[in-house]
This record gives C-alpha cells, structure tokens and sequence, in this order.
C-alpha cells in the first residue's frame, strides 16, 4: 500500500516537472521562430504588460489586461479553423498560462517578485500565441 502511493506520488511529480520543462522549451523555441512586431498591435495588450512588469505597475490591473487578450485568443484557437492554431503545442501552452495565473494568484500577497515572473510568463505565452497568428490582417473582425 505505502509503496503504491510512493509510485503514485512520484508519478504526479514527474509528470508535473515534464509539463513545466516542455511548456518552457516551447515558449523558447516558439519565440524564436515567431515574429514578434505582431505582438505590438494595438489590440493586444502584452506589450504593454510587459512593459508594466518591468516598473512598479498594478499586479491586479496587468493581470486583468492579460485575462483579457486570454479571452480573444483562445477564442480564436477554438473557433478559427483556418489559422491552424488548435495543436498540442498551444494547448500546453494554454495548460501553462492557466497554471501560472492559479501561481501568480496564490503567491501575490505572500511574494509579489515571484508573482510578478508568473505574469511575465502568462504574458510570453500570449504574445507567443499572438504571435503565431500571423500578420495583423488574418485577425481583422468585421465590426
């Protein structure tokens, strides 16, 4: 009995460690590939989160801002068949971003750096995201 539960929990952590390291290797990989003057479109804000992470901004506001663009873009992953962006790559990295705004969002009063890198990272895998949609006009709505 001690040892199925030994197995188990070593299971859970390994697996654990597996999703953090792959999203990582994506995230890196993945921004090197995309370009990223797609992220500068006004119509997303992780530009500028990003630049509110580097000096004293709202922790609450930034995450807001992202939870936002969040929206849109998985959204967009669902229902846009034609910008092929349903893959087992994104979903990971979607399964990331959840993950780390649950961290950003129980370490935020107890420790506001490492709160911080969590945002820094949720807002990577959305420009990463942003990014790979492609030029500005694939993403034109009509209004």
């Amino acid at each position: 009995m001690i040892t199925s539960v030994f197995i188990i929990a070593i299971s859970v952590v390994l697996l654990g460690y597996w999703l953090r390291y792959s999203c990582l290797i994506l995230l890196r990989s993945t921004r090197e590939h995309v370009e990223m003057p797609t992220v500068a479109d006004d119509r997303f804000s992780v530009s500028s989160v990003l630049e509110g992470l580097k000096t004293e901004g709202d922790l609450v506001l930034l995450e807001t801002a992202l939870e936002r663009d969040y929206h849109v873009v998985t959204y967009l992953i669902e229902h846009a068949a034609d910008l092929e962006l349903a893959s087992i790559e994104n979903r990971l990295l979607v399964l990331d971003y959840r993950l780390m705004r649950f961290w950003s969002r129980v370490i935020r009063s107890v420790a506001p750096q490492e709160s911080r890198k969590a945002l820094s990272e949720m807002a990577t895998v959305l420009s990463v995201l942003v990014g790979q949609m492609g030029e500005p006009s694939r993403l034109q709505m009509d209004a």
